[in-house]
């Protein structure tokens, strides 16, 4: 293995002449311009950032696409990318101020420059949930929460170098467009919009040096390990999946996507298509769950490790299957649950039970069987079954169960040897937040009970247009009411948060309950809170009461709850609990 080395500018002009390419065994590109923020802060301040792994050859490999646009490269010869190929595209977009294609959709990557920026390191933001990146869109949660104030957004903006781009921001002279940075060497545009115009001013220095140290990110030299032509592509497969297990970079499901490719030429694109197919319909899912629905569907169980095991003959056939098991969950998670999308499920495992739930009934199920279907799939949503313990095992279990003629009931006992009584109480609500399982299922509940926006009187959903009707959760005691009192894990209870649209949380603010919801009521009923959930007793409204307000309100979400949960037109053969 031979060592080299190379600038970000040489990397970045190797991609778009089309000199570097993917292979198919690659994933594709996943990062949020979040990564993409902290990857720029750490090359500006000089931070190590890793290695480049690169494959020379001759042969003619199945190739993928970057995410952003190459030139043709009429040689054969080229440089294959196996590690780095986040970073690269990363930083490509930025530099050269063009989109990322992310599953057919061009969208920029926007970050902004404090020229005011503090020296010295900032803290950087960790993800809670562990993940290493987030495949969805930025603006894909479930009610996207508006509560902080402006000045409290600018203070925390005004103690970072790089930002992802807001218009708010964008119109502060001191902060700048990254990739209008990269345009020029004249730093002289940047310093009149700032106010700067005479070389006796302080700042012209400073802001100046700034400028130019953020343009030198181009000269950072990556070291590049760059693998012989000798090797074979099978051999270059197992030495991605080596490296990237070693490191931890790559997930299960990417490891087995390069294994997959490596004895299925050419699968990646069916693979892709059909994930788009299904982002078309409202599941945009990562494509490590149609992998593993595959692996089910092949072997009679979800792990990646029996991948090697399979012929290229076995994976055709399963993936047929297993398309048509997933066409089946999304059908009836939409029109039986009224799960519309993934970001109202606690764990995408829970369709490939579904669909091989559908696979091995040949679709040929009985009323009764889908009411106890629907049944089961909402409580191991609510109870979070595929989002607790080891997930693998617990789909393993259940596709198991159904592989071996077991019944919708049994899925529903096996879950209540995991969770205990599978009915909702208040006490199971106390301390959630909106990460909990649960809150996906308040939603659902309350949607059911035909719960409306507070002001516009349009039914809660998470596709309106516009950001006046755009779902957020909203505090009913705001966060500013609470935190001389009250710790924010206490002002984050679920028993704390409700459902309305962008305009009206705004509208809204940080006015307490006692004064913003009498008048609502008056003007448009007690309906539109009743189906939230939400007491509306005087005394419970004040702050001081805040603490009674939260434990009368779980005892009426857990009702509320309970009455969606319980199937219509059968129940289980045991009692609920």
């Amino acid at each position: 293995m031979a060592k080299a080395e190379a600038s970000v500018e040489e990397l970045i002009s190797m991609i778009q002449r089309g000199e570097l390419r993917l292979p198919e065994m690659q994933r594709r590109y996943v990062w949020r311009s979040t990564r993409v923020r902290d990857l720029m802060d750490s090359l500006y301040r000089g931070y190590p950032s890793g290695a480049i792994l690169l494959w020379d050859t001759d042969e003619a490999v199945p190739l993928q696409d970057f995410a952003v646009v190459q030139s043709l490269n009429p040689y054969q010869s080229t440089r294959l990318l196996l590690d780095g190929q986040q970073r690269l595209t990363s930083l490509s977009a930025v530099i050269r101020g063009e989109p990322v294609t992310v599953r057919g959709r061009k969208r920029p990557i926007e970050l902004l420059f404090n020229l005011e920026h503090p020296d010295g390191p900032v803290v950087t933001e960790v993800n809670e949930e562990g993940a290493e990146e987030d495949e969805g869109d930025e603006d894909e949660e479930l009610g996207d929460v508006a509560d902080s104030s402006d000045d409290e957004l600018l203070r925390r903006f005004n103690e970072m170098t790089f930002v992802v781009a807001t218009k708010k921001l964008a119109h502060l002279p001191h902060w700048v467009k990254v990739s209008d940075v990269f345009k020029t060497d004249n730093p002289a545009p940047f310093l009149t919009r700032a106010g700067i115009s005479s070389l006796s001013d302080p700042l012209y220095a400073k802001y100046s040096q700034r400028l130019a140290k953020l343009r030198g990110i181009c000269k950072y030299v990556y070291r590049m390990d760059v693998l012989e032509r000798t090797l074979s592509y099978d051999e270059v497969t197992e030495i991605f999946v080596r490296v990237n297990s070693l490191g931890a970079k790559l997930r299960s499901s990417d490891l087995a996507l390069a294994q997959i490719t490596a004895k299925w030429r050419h699968s990646l694109q069916s693979f892709l298509k059909f994930q788009a197919d299904c982002a078309k319909v409202g599941f945009d899912l990562e494509l490590g769950i149609h992998l593993r629905n595959l692996i089910a569907f092949a072997t009679g169980q979800s792990r990646f490790a029996v991948v090697k095991n399979l012929s290229v003959e076995a994976l055709q056939k399963a993936w047929k299957e297993a398309g048509e098991g997933m066409e089946f969950a999304m059908n009836f998670l939409k029109s039986n649950a009224g799960i519309e999308s993934p970001a109202l499920l606690s764990s995408p495992f829970l369709m490939v039970v579904i669909a091989y739930f559908g696979h091995v009934r040949r679709y040929t199920i009985t009323p009764e069987e889908s009411a106890l279907l629907r049944y089961w799939a909402l409580i191991a949503n609510a109870k979070g079954r595929y989002s607790r313990g080891s997930s693998e095992t617990l789909v393993d279990q259940d596709i198991a169960t159904l592989r071996d003629g077991g019944k919708i009931q049994d899925l529903i006992d096996r879950l209540r040897l995991q969770v205990g009584i599978l009915e909702v109480s208040p006490d199971e609500l106390e301390g959630r937040n909106q990460r909990s399982a649960l809150f996906k299922t308040m939603f659902l509940a309350f949607r059911a009970a035909e719960a409306k926006d507070w002001r516009s009187n349009l039914t809660i959903s998470l596709d309106h247009s516009g950001a006046h009707h755009r779902l957020q959760f909203h505090h009913i005691f705001p966060k500013a009411q609470l935190k001389n009192s009250f710790t924010s894990r206490e002002a984050d209870d679920i028993a704390n948060l409700a459902f309305i649209g962008g305009k009206t949380n705004r509208a809204i603010s940080d006015k307490p309950p006692a004064t913003y919801l009498p008048p609502l009521v008056a003007q448009h009923g007690a309906q539109v809170f009743v189906a939230q959930a939400i007491p509306l007793e005087t005394d419970l409204l004040a702050v001081p009461n805040y603490k009674a307000f939260l434990t009368e309100r779980r005892k009426l979400i857990a009702a509320r709850l309970n009455a969606f949960l319980v199937p219509t037109s059968a129940s289980p053969s045991s009692d609920l609990s």
